[in-house]
């Protein structure tokens, strides 16, 4: 009878509990995060033209920003684990929005790049230790949902992102400001504040949670407990998880994936703007709209997901539809067809991103975890820098967006395929038939 009543606890009080208890907060914060980091897609509209940038300047000032994150991810991602993530993730947040609204001080070219690239040192470990976090409180079976709900951040930074920058550069020249410098200014002081809520309010784990039972704690670890798998061949040992292959195919997919975001994050505002010839404002709120269907799209995708147990064919089917997306974009002048297909673009990209992260955060070993989340966090995000700097290359060779959106279409079929052919999602879908097909049969 006990066994019983703890069974109904755990799946219809605590989950939904920790859940709205910790995902509404982590997802402000990833908006926060998000929002500084590509909110130089907006400013671009003036700032450009006032420093003099180019397309490959701007496109590598806004990809130097993953360098520097990837220097300093898995040494970041690691302290955070002898820390703690209350203050390690307070830390992050409050570096980061000084720089952030010291964009507003960008001079030229090499400030430009020197501020990008110290502005990736202090996010770095931002994101793959909150992932890292969540598998403290997450179960496999309910980690896809709980990471695709978390990562709606993203879109719905771009929702609000959008009409916001818009109407910070829609103020001109104020107290000696241009609009492109209030925006940074401004963005940049809510990441300092919630990084003081960071350092007051979050627990480093369900032992630190006091909002939770002994009888709920127990549970929850208890359960984890249970799920942790022996991990990767190199999983207990933190730096030879390098060798591990499944961890470089995660690297790879996620890299391919990465390109396609970021070569769309940070030039839509300029795609719209050159489609439309709408004033900055109207350019804000027409970017909300791909990533309104972004947000859904990741909910469904990641829940579905979730239930069916399946991950490779979740992450490689909303590639494909991403690189039509972007395909069918560079090919129309059309205002409207062009934002629809940036739309499906945007659904396919960010509805593959929850399914991804179930995969290796459900292989490695809790020893592995905080070295391998990082270091594919780390590679993948190269894919922020290769996607931008491409993109300004070929406008500038090209003056168009046409022959860029089909190399990033290209490398979103190359995601697909890498999901097809990844040996740890062959293997996970093979086990758990196995282990239903035994489920059944012991009910026999």
């Amino acid at each position: 009878m006990t066994t019983v009543r703890s069974d109904r606890q755990y799946g219809a009080e605590l989950m939904p509990k920790i859940r709205w208890r910790l995902i509404p907060f982590l997802l402000l914060l990833y908006v926060v995060a998000y929002l500084d980091r590509v909110n130089i897609g907006f400013a671009s509209l003036q700032m450009n033209q006032s420093l003099g940038l180019s397309a490959s300047v701007y496109g590598l000032g806004a990809g130097i920003f993953f360098l520097g994150y990837f220097l300093f991810e898995v040494p970041s991602n690691l302290i955070m684990k002898r820390v703690g993530a209350r203050v390690w993730i307070a830390r992050i947040m409050i570096t980061w929005g000084v720089i952030s609204a010291g964009m507003m001080f960008t001079k030229g070219p090499l400030s430009f790049y020197f501020l990008r690239f110290m502005l990736g040192v202090a996010e770095a470990g931002f994101f793959p230790g909150l992932i890292l976090y969540l598998t403290y409180w997450f179960p496999a079976g309910e980690l896809g949902g709980a990471v695709a709900l978390f990562m709606t951040a993203n879109p719905i930074a771009g929702i609000i992102g959008g009409p916001v920058s818009g109407a910070l550069l829609a103020i001109g020249s104020m107290a000696g400001l241009a609009g492109w410098q209030w925006l940074f200014l401004l963005e940049g002081i809510p990441a300092v504040i919630l990084g003081v809520f960071v350092f007051l309010y979050l627990p480093n784990g369900p032992s630190d949670a006091r909002w939770l039972s002994d009888t709920e704690r127990r549970l929850l670890e208890a359960r984890l407990a249970a799920e942790r798998a022996p991990g990767t061949e190199a999983g207990d040992k933190t730096f030879q998880i390098l060798r591990d292959r499944q961890v470089w195919f995660f690297s790879m997919l996620y890299f391919t994936l990465v390109v396609g975001l970021y070569g769309i994050s940070f030039w839509l505002p300029q795609i719209l703007k050159r489609a439309s010839g709408s004033s900055d404002f109207n350019v804000g709120l027409l970017s909300a709209c791909p990533f309104a269907f972004a947000a859904m799209g990741m909910v469904w995708i990641g829940r579905h997901s979730d239930r069916s147990g399946e991950r490779r064919w979740h992450v490689a089917v909303p590639a494909l539809a991403g690189a039509v997306g972007l395909g069918l974009s560079g090919l129309t002048t059309s205002p409207v067809l062009s934002l629809a297909a940036i739309s499906l673009a945007a659904v396919g990209i960010w509805g593959a991103l929850g399914p991804f992260w179930a995969m290796p955060t459900s292989t490695l070993s809790p020893a592995a975890a905080a070295a391998g989340i990082a270091w594919i966090n780390s590679v993948g995000n190269l894919g922020g820098f290769v996607g931008p700097y491409t993109v300004g290359i070929i406008k500038d060779v090209s003056s168009g967006f046409g022959p860029a959106m089909g190399v990033l279409a290209g490398s979103l079929v190359a995601a697909a395929i890498i999901a097809l052919r990844s040996p740890m999602a062959r293997g996970q879908i093979s086990s758990e038939r196995t282990a239903e097909h035994s489920s059944k049969s012991s009910h026999v």
